[in-house]
């Protein structure tokens, strides 16, 4: 089939790359979302789809808004047969999803209807889920509700972050994109209505929701600092030599069976730093203060000479 595909970050690479090596589909041109600034000198950065499809040679397609009128003549005299999607980050119009004839089919990192949105890896071990997947589905203008093709399943494992399961998924998923594509194209495929039980929402974490309150079980606080790793990354604050509370960036914690701390207080030993939570401990892993790159917690401990009974907040 002649593909247009759509998609946008890392994730969305190998199923392009799977889609590009496949000998019975042929991906005429890639749509990805405008280069944008990044880092301090603000310089244009392309997606990692867009330098994926530049490699290779492929037509790219960048519009501000899939809905531009320019952008749906190009699609239109492109005349692709189907198009895939992997985390384009824009909501495609109705005017887009008609123009090719199978459609738009999108994979989405969860078991649908569970945790239709932005970020379901994330809200799945937010919830403590203990197995999550990749569908395939016919994309429509509602919210991920869209008939289902095909599911993969993965196991989240007791210590693996959001970044740890969307990179498996994201290699898994590139086969059951491609196994559909095959199968829409042989006509032995028929996607699925999603049931009306088992819905839940995913939508994407904010800075905010981010924040350790130390006040919640050491199970709470586990899933939601593995929930934001990488993005937006967890954290909390605590005074510098000035009194002025800094943030402190979290990486993954291991619970202890401690219980002498109270909720956010630090206690720093030479190989472990703990902090009290709403049950017991948790020793920290890595660490990010502001401006300064991540480190053990046991460095920086030494390093800001924490106070007795130091709290963080």
């Amino acid at each position: 089939m002649r593909l247009v595909f759509a998609g946008t970050p890392a994730v969305a690479v190998p199923t392009l790359q799977a889609l590009l090596d496949s000998p019975r589909h042929d991906v005429v041109a890639v749509v990805t979302r405008p280069d944008r600034p990044a880092g301090r000198g603000r310089r244009l950065v392309a997606s990692p789809v867009r330098e994926v499809a530049d490699a290779a040679g492929v037509e790219v397609l960048a519009p501000e808004r899939p809905r531009d009128p320019d952008f749906l003549d190009r699609l239109a005299a492109i005349s692709p047969d189907c198009c895939p999607v992997v985390a384009y980050g824009a909501l495609v119009p109705r005017a887009a999803l008609d123009l090719p004839r199978h459609g738009w089919v999108n994979l989405h990192f969860s078991l649908l209807p569970a945790w239709r949105g932005a970020a379901p890896v994330q809200h799945a071990i937010l919830a403590g889920d203990d197995v999550t997947g990749a569908s395939t589905f016919l994309l429509e203008e509602g919210l991920d509700t869209g008939p289902v093709y095909g599911v993969v399943t993965t196991d989240i494992g007791a210590n693996e972050t959001a970044g740890d399961v969307l990179e498996r998924l994201s290699v898994l998923g590139s086969g059951l994109m491609t196994a559909t594509l095959d199968g829409i194209e042989d006509a032995t495929l028929v996607p699925v209505p999603q049931p009306a039980d088992g819905v839940s929402l995913a939508p994407k974490l904010t800075v905010d929701d981010a924040r350790v309150d130390w006040g919640a079980p050491a199970l709470r606080i586990n899933r939601l600092i593995r929930g934001c790793t990488p993005a937006p990354g967890a954290w909390t604050t605590m005074p510098n030599s000035t009194g002025q509370r800094r943030r402190l960036k979290l990486g993954p914690v291991t619970m202890t069976q401690s219980d002498h701390l109270a909720p956010g207080t630090v206690e720093a030993g030479r190989d472990a730093v703990l902090v009290g939570t709403g049950s017991v401990a948790v020793a920290l892993g890595q660490v990010q203060p502001e401006g300064r790159p991540a480190m053990a917690a046991v460095d920086w401990a030494r390093g800001v000479h924490l106070q007795p009974r130091e709290r963080l907040e």
